[in-house]
């Protein structure tokens, strides 16, 4: 049997289990509702993909599919025994942040000095744009205050790596895309917090420092590690460079220990155990892993991206499964509304973005690149700062709404966009 073939067969079942599943759900039929739907996206999943135009969906459909196993049977995500699933999120996402360290080297921070206005425009728009239409947002549709901070959170964080593979689908600035992601989750830490604070600070008790403390676990440190395997990994830089980068994270590593000391009840003798600890995590262990990779594997980039690929989109649908699971009572609720209100923030932040940045005279592919960073934001790091507030099965909403949607709308608006190319890039098959 031909590859397309059974594809054809693949998206017949999915037929067939969709119309199953109708059959079910009107003639009360409820014990067959979730094998059936599940069954419906996973043949969808894999079906999708023999069409070069509708296979980039494939991961998200079966997002969605994990989303139903987790709002049938949501026991199976919440606990294992004694073991509770949502202690999973915060390393899971640091294993994603360390992957996109990873790719990256502090020569990519040299673009901002290439680059400065479209960096400048994009931050501008990126940490003011969906904070207040998050808010407003929150606002009129009159959520619980947790759901509805959850939305302001969304808004607050810095976008995710799912935007650079959106502009490379688009064909638009890739480059001022990868800058923007590395300078605003660079930011993160500061910002995030205090626009919290700011617009969230009445709904939940938001506290600056603890905040931006787990956002330098989650994020920050993950990144440095991943920054100092790629320098060491691969020899594009020389020993001085690699010695002045691991002492630069180490006194900030060294900082954010002081900043922890200072701000809670912690003992000297505690503090200094954190210490050592985060060193030895976030420096001792990615140059270990570094000098082990650049010897057995030979410094296989390829090798690396697709373990890295492979692990970061397993963890986002762990970490949306678990979320879902945690808060399926809130979302039978309110769950169109915050579909509809997730739907409204991410398009908002596309049009807007767009339109700013034309008003600004920047070029299109630059246009489109600040768009897409505006509307896609990285919901696994609000869904991690959710559960280190305690919040995860109402904050942690948003995220995990948020997450699977905008690479629905994400992925439309960068394949519209490939296909009507630039004014100065022909579209494909016109003379």
């Amino acid at each position: 049997m031909k590859r397309s073939g059974i594809f054809k067969i693949l998206l017949g079942l999915a037929s067939l289990s969709l119309v199953l599943f109708l059959l079910a759900y009107f003639t009360g039929k409820a014990p067959f509702l979730g094998p059936l739907l599940v069954s419906f996206f996973v043949f969808l999943a894999f079906g999708v993909r023999g069409n070069p135009i509708s296979k980039g969906f494939s991961y998200t459909i079966m997002i969605f599919a994990a989303v139903s196993i987790s709002m049938f049977y949501p026991g199976l995500f919440i606990r294992w025994g004694d073991f509770e699933l949502k202690t999973t999120i915060v390393p899971l996402l640091q294993i994603i942040m360390f992957g996109m360290g990873s790719q990256m080297s502090v020569r990519d921070f040299a673009a901002v000095v290439k680059m400065p206005k479209g960096v400048l425009v994009g931050l501008a728009c990126q940490f003011t744009i969906m904070p207040i239409v998050g808010y407003i947002i929150a606002s009129t549709f009159g959520f619980p205050p947790e759901v509805a901070a959850g939305i302001i959170l969304v808004g607050s964080s810095p976008s995710g790596l799912a935007s650079n593979v959106m502009s490379f689908i688009a064909k638009a600035n890739l480059a001022l895309s990868v800058t923007l992601t590395a300078v605003a989750t660079m930011l993160a830490p500061l910002i995030t917090p205090s626009l919290m604070k700011l617009l969230a600070g009445q709904l939940v008790p938001v506290n600056f420092w603890e905040m931006m403390l787990g956002i330098f676990n989650i994020v920050i440190l993950p990144i440095l590690g991943g920054l100092i395997f790629n320098a060491v990994a691969y020899g594009k830089d020389n020993r001085r460079s690699i010695i002045l980068q691991a002492a630069i994270y180490l006194l900030i590593i060294s900082g954010k220990n002081l900043i922890l000391y200072q701000t809670s009840e912690m003992e000297s003798g505690a503090a200094f155990i954190q210490l050592g600890r985060d060193v030895l995590w976030f420096l001792g262990l990615p140059i270990f892993a570094s000098v082990v990779f650049r010897n057995l594997v030979k410094g296989n980039k390829g090798l690396l991206d697709r373990v890295m690929a492979f692990l970061s989109m397993a963890g986002i649908g762990v970490i949306i499964t678990v979320i879902t699971a945690a808060g399926r009572d809130s979302l039978l609720e309110i769950g169109f509304l915050l579909i509809l209100a997730c739907l409204l923030h991410n398009t908002a932040g596309y049009f807007l973005g767009y339109w700013i940045c034309k008003l600004a005279r920047m070029d299109e592919k630059s246009c489109r690149t600040i768009a897409l960073e505006v509307g896609m934001q990285n919901g696994g790091l609000a869904s991690g700062i959710a559960l280190q507030m305690g919040k995860v099965a109402t904050i942690g909403l948003a995220p995990a709404v948020f997450g699977p949607l905008m690479n629905i709308t994400g992925s439309s608006l960068a394949t519209w966009w490939r296909r009507t190319g630039t004014a100065d890039e022909p579209v494909p098959g016109k003379k």
